[in-house]
Formats: C-alpha cells, structure tokens, sequence
C-alpha cells in the first residue's frame, strides 16, 4: 500500500509559479514511476507528467518548456514546478503511483486567475 498527499497548491496570477509537492509513504517508493495527473471543471481527467523510477521524464504538449517533474527518493517525493502558469492550467492536481501497482493522491487545487 502506497498513500499519496499532495500539497502546494493555491492561487496565482497569470505567469506566475507554483510547485506542488506529491510525498508518498512506504518503503518502495524508489521503484515506482509516478505521474501527475489533472481535472479541470467539466473535463475528462488528463496526464500532465510522468517520471519512470530511472527519472526518464514525459510531458503533455499544453505543458511542455513550462512544467517540470523530478523526484527525491531520499524524501519519497515526487515534485511538478509549474512556470508562466495560464488560466487553462486550473484544475485539480493529483499525484499517482502508476507502476507496478496504481495509487491516487486527494487532490490539490490550482486556480490560475487575475
């Protein structure tokens, strides 16, 4: 069993910057590629990052040369830096362990807003 909380969420202005933090419990953490997922009001849930257990990195296009995922396996933590933050970009965030088994995070809001 992997428990995911998610924090650094928030409000921020457009262009502005925000990293959330995905702190993940047990001792296997290492082995496990992790992705960051997000949920906009109305929408369909979407894959926004992913990071393998080697730190092979991927990203949606909408976020690409903005946002950046890294990990510390001393702290069991995933991160996503999120730059030049745009309205499009509110939505819930949520932290997964994807492989070998599938975990959730709650959720974190990020409002990008004037």
């Amino acid at each position: 069993q992997v428990q995911l909380v998610e924090s650094g969420g928030g409000l921020v202005q457009p262009g502005g910057s925000l990293r959330l933090s995905c702190a993940a419990s047990g001792r296997f953490f290492v082995i496990y590629d992790m992705a960051w997922h997000r949920q906009a009001p109305g929408k369909q849930r979407e894959l926004v990052a992913t990071i393998t257990s080697g730190s092979t990195t991927d990203y949606a296009d909408s976020v690409k040369g903005r946002f950046t995922i890294s990990r510390d396996n001393a702290k069991n933590t995933v991160y996503l830096q999120m730059n030049n933050l745009k309205p499009e970009d509110t939505a819930i965030y949520y932290c997964k362990a994807v492989r070998p088994f599938v975990f959730w995070g709650q959720g974190t809001q990020v409002t990008v807003s004037s």
